[in-house]
């Protein structure tokens, strides 16, 4: 594996998977203290959110400063990582790609990549929306290798009706700039001003659509992506939540938008209860949604990750 150094605090890695011929893009912003992975949600990867860069700062940079060994990864077919073939192919008649289990297991190779590297030293993990159901399996199977847990927006289990079956959805999907504006806008009450950082995702927009090599020539430009998160949110929102919260025994806080529908008081009362941990905590951040790290909510997702993270030393 060779690191290529992009600036004088952060370089990347790729992690090739044992047994196939898929790796991983690592990122790493070198700290003196405990380890902490982020893993990212459904539609987009690390560079554009732990990575992102709002105004010279990003969530990467902010946890670094406040101490730790900072890394994050994308999950195979998303961002620098390796496309799975079947993503060249129809997306129909294929089962949706990136389950959660095969999630998990990313997970997992990196997480174990991390402890080599710091002695074997347990991995904090910082896990947002989908990423949250892969970071909940792996830490169900594997809690001596996580110390503290962040779940941002995370999903949890309802019993709607009426949803497709999971595996009826396709292989993969194609996500536009105007889509990922029209989901990060839609629970902001209407009367509101816009609470994005870039309202019209200005740099954004056009920084995703550079995650994917063949987005340009697409009408609309759009990025492909796996459906195997898609697949996994339904199952969990039709009672089937891939995970079991009764394994996850590591110190865990939720932290969520006051406007975020998808982990609302209810979820969150739900989650809280039934995970295994005897450690845990539930913060709401005012006037955020489910994608507050784009926010100016922000500031309030950051101070209680870090506050969160900073009793590993007390």
């Amino acid at each position: 594996m060779q690191a290529t150094f992009e600036a004088s605090i952060s370089y990347e890695i790729h992690l090739t998977l044992s047994g196939s011929d898929d790796s991983l893009l690592l990122r790493h912003w070198p700290g003196e203290g405990d380890p902490v992975l982020y893993v990212h949600g459904a539609t987009f990867p690390s560079s554009l959110s732990v990575g992102y860069r709002f105004g010279g700062r990003s969530w990467a940079d902010d946890l670094r400063a406040a101490g730790l060994d900072v890394w994050a990864f994308d999950f195979i077919g998303f961002g620098g990582s390796s496309r799975p073939r079947q993503m060249s192919l129809s997306a129909s008649g294929i089962a949706p790609l990136g389950r959660a289990p095969e999630a998990a297991a990313q997970v997992g190779a990196v997480v174990d990549h991390i402890r080599r590297a710091r002695a074997g030293a347990p991995v904090h993990i910082v896990a947002h929306s989908w990423g949250t159901i892969a970071t909940g399996l792996f830490a169900g199977h594997r809690p001596d290798a996580v110390g503290r847990l962040v779940l941002f927006g995370p999903i949890v289990q309802r019993e709607l009706q009426g949803l497709p079956p999971p595996d009826s959805i396709g292989a993969w999907r194609e996500v536009t700039i105007a889509d990922q504006l029209m989901r990060f806008v839609e629970d902001v009450p209407p009367s509101h001003p816009p609470v994005l950082i870039e309202p019209d995702l200005a740099a954004w927009g056009p920084a995703y659509l550079a995650t994917d090599a063949g987005a340009a020539g697409r009408n609309p430009p759009a990025v492909r992506i796996p459906n195997g998160p898609q697949a996994d949110i339904i199952a969990a929102l039709s009672g089937k939540l891939p995970y079991d919260p009764r394994r996850v025994l590591a110190p865990t806080l939720i932290v969520r938008g006051e406007w975020d529908n998808l982990c609302q008081d209810a979820d969150a009362a739900w989650l809280t209860h039934a995970l295994g941990a005897t450690e845990k905590a539930d913060v709401v951040v005012p006037r955020a949604t489910h994608l507050m790290h784009l926010e100016h909510g922000r500031e309030g997702l950051f101070a209680a990750t870090a506050g969160w993270l900073a009793r590993s030393a007390s």
